[in-house]
C-alpha cells in the first residue's frame, strides 16, 4: 500500500480504513452482548428455587 500520494492532502493520507475498524467494533460489541445476556441467564437461573 502507497503511503505518499501527491493528489492528497497530509490528512486524507494519515486516515485509515474505517471498514476494518467497523467490523472490530461491531464484532466486539456482538460478543459483549452475548456474554452479558449469558452471564444474566446464568444468574436468573441459578437464583431460582426448585420447584415442589
Amino acid at each position: 500500500m502507497e503511503t505518499y500520494d501527491p493528489k492528497k492532502t497530509q490528512t486524507e493520507v494519515r486516515q485509515a480504513s474505517p471498514r476494518s475498524m467497523n467490523l472490530r467494533v461491531l464484532v466486539g460489541s456482538l460478543i459483549g452482548v452475548v456474554v452479558l445476556f449469558a452471564i444474566i441467564y446464568a444468574v436468573y437461573t441459578l437464583t431460582q428455587s426448585n420447584p415442589t
